[in-house]
């Protein structure tokens, strides 16, 4: 059994600095690196994607509306030409650190509000996809597991990571509770390593209302700006090898 676990990373910006990534980085397998449009800029990009590499953590591009000041979480209305051409931008930001440093951009998961827009827009994941295959058709496209985007991508012929989030509690459809909603955020690391070792071995986990809801696992997010991202990341990787499993880039198993 292998699974992916996963980081947004690379979302300082100029002299603001946000998350732990040199020590987060010691227990990911994947890096979501910020292009620069919710956080990120060119200085971030290159450090990030330079310090994935000496630490052997693959790299993904981390998309988001063009909202710096909202940190890419406020909806914006777009067309399909702009979601495609917004995603193809910014994926071609973060491979030009990619290539100077030498490595491969392994997948593409979008941020924030256009990744919760996608998830239910069909016209949206479909232009999200668009973008990516418009640059490599062989990145991975990574999004929540039992979405509609899972279901779209495979339509389009894309490889696609089904995610789950460590530290986030779920709606009885399988859809993320809101963070301005009371639980929507869990910050036990007991209770979370609990939680992935069941989504990985029982295949699901416990909607916010007690409702079981079945999930396919390639990938596992924890967030990179939680203050206690560190000793999260270190649980839940002791967890998983404790049960077995393989912690793995998802670029070694998803076909």
């Amino acid at each position: 059994m292998r699974v992916d676990l996963n980081s947004d990373l690379g979302e300082s910006f100029g002299r603001y600095r946000l998350g732990l990534d040199e020590r987060v980085m010691e227990y990911i397998t994947s890096a979501n690196v910020a292009t620069g449009w919710h956080a990120g800029d060119p200085l971030v990009m290159r450090k990030t994607v330079r310090l994935a590499k000496e630490r052997g953590v693959a790299v993904g591009a981390h998309p988001g509306y063009p909202d710096l000041l909202g940190f890419g979480r406020r909806y914006m209305k777009l067309t399909p030409e702009e979601a495609r051409n917004y995603v193809l931008y910014q994926i071609g930001a973060l491979y030009a650190f990619t290539k100077a440093e030498g490595i491969k951009l392994q997948h593409v998961k979008p941020h924030g509000a256009l990744y919760n827009a996608l998830v239910r827009g069909e016209e949206l994941a479909r232009a999200v996809i668009e973008g990516i295959t418009d640059f490599d058709r062989n990145l991975i496209f990574v999004t929540l597991s039992g979405s509609k985007a899972v279901e779209i991508a495979g339509e389009m012929g894309v490889r696609v990571a089904h995610e789950v989030f460590a530290d986030r509690a779920y709606n009885p459809d399988g859809t993320l509770v809101s963070r301005s909603k009371p639980g929507a955020v869990i910050e036990d690391k007991e209770e979370i390593a609990e939680r992935v070792v069941s989504m990985v071995k029982d295949g699901g986990v416990k909607a916010i209302n007690g409702e079981w809801i079945d999930l396919k696992v390639d990938t596992i997010c924890v967030h990179g700006d939680n203050p206690r991202a560190v000793e999260i990341a270190a649980r839940v990787r002791k967890a998983l090898e404790e049960e077995g499993v393989k912690v793995v880039a998802m670029g070694g198993f998803i076909g």
